[in-house]
């Protein structure tokens, strides 16, 4: 068995399933994991049965979160639909990750414009913080608190529900945080784009609102290293490991960047291979 405490704040270079066989029990207070989809032709994508795939990680996931911890599983809408998760963990919602401005069209059917993130928790829930990931009001103040007058509203069962000047909880429908494009700064390289590197604000509201300052986060497929950053960034502990080394190389560089207060926007990389069981070879580097 591996000890937890070697293993924090470090991007470990292996197979996932492996290392966290090595985890203790208990480990974590939050996972995110933004694993295969089973969906592209990638390597890394090839998996022939997702949900049995994922319903191993739920497992995995089970037992390395504390009590109340939380897990954030990332995939298409059918990703747990045929799998029994419940013996394991208690899926609290079904996120939908609303992208309206996806390229790809269908021919034959509708076109997916989202993919979901399943939030489970250990158990019930420990951390939620509300007010860290609050968005703005989609109703005039005036409008809502009118509404709120209404002896029919104020005197019954939602009558505590109230306008707050923060704003509003964000739901479970997120179309406010748009996907990378070839233009955004942050991404580190085109071949990775809407596969394997995630907005930074996706990972920073999952984070906020699941975890606290000095709380101990695992990543088990961290790819570009976007989950170490914000953890880093927000102070959070983190484990996280990523098969490819090339993809690693990537993430320590962020995080070099991101531990000295230096994050760069002018940082892409060109790939003329990709692959996460695989060896990039790069281009061209463009780094500031």
């Amino acid at each position: 068995m591996r000890k937890l405490d070697s293993a924090v704040s470090g991007i470990h270079q292996t197979d996932a399933r492996s290392f966290m066989r090595e985890l203790p029990d208990a480990s974590f207070d939050l996972i995110v994991c933004d694993g295969p989809y089973a969906v592209t032709t990638h390597e890394w994508d090839n998996v022939p049965d997702i949900q049995h795939f994922n319903l191993e990680l739920l497992k995995s996931f089970s037992r390395l979160l504390k009590p109340g911890g939380a897990a954030y599983l990332f995939g298409k809408p059918d990703c747990v639909d045929f799998i029994d998760y419940r013996p394991l963990l208690t899926l609290q919602s079904r996120l939908v990750w609303y992208q309206p401005s996806r390229l790809a069209q269908g021919r034959v059917s509708y076109t997916n414009n989202y993919d979901v993130i399943c939030y489970f928790t250990k158990g019930k829930v420990k951390t939620f913080n509300l007010d860290a990931i609050r968005v703005p009001q989609l109703v005039e103040l005036e409008h809502r608190l009118r509404c709120e007058r209404v002896p029919s509203v104020r005197n019954g069962k939602y009558g505590k529900t109230a306008f707050h000047p923060d704003g509003k909880n964000p739901g479970d429908v997120w179309g406010d945080i748009k996907q990378l494009t070839y233009k955004s700064k942050e991404l580190v390289s085109r071949e990775l784009l809407n596969t394997i590197q995630k907005p930074e604000k996706l990972m920073e509201r999952i984070i906020k609102a699941s975890s606290n300052p000095g709380d101990l986060v695992f990543d088990p497929f961290c790819g570009a290293g976007t989950v170490p950053v914000i953890c880093e960034r927000l102070g959070r502990r983190f484990v996280a490991c990523e098969i490819n080394p090339d993809y690693c190389r990537i993430a320590e560089e962020r995080m070099a960047k991101a531990a000295n207060g230096n994050e760069s926007s002018e940082n892409l990389f060109e790939f003329s291979t990709v692959g996460r069981n695989g060896q990039l070879v790069i281009s061209q580097a463009c780094l500031v």
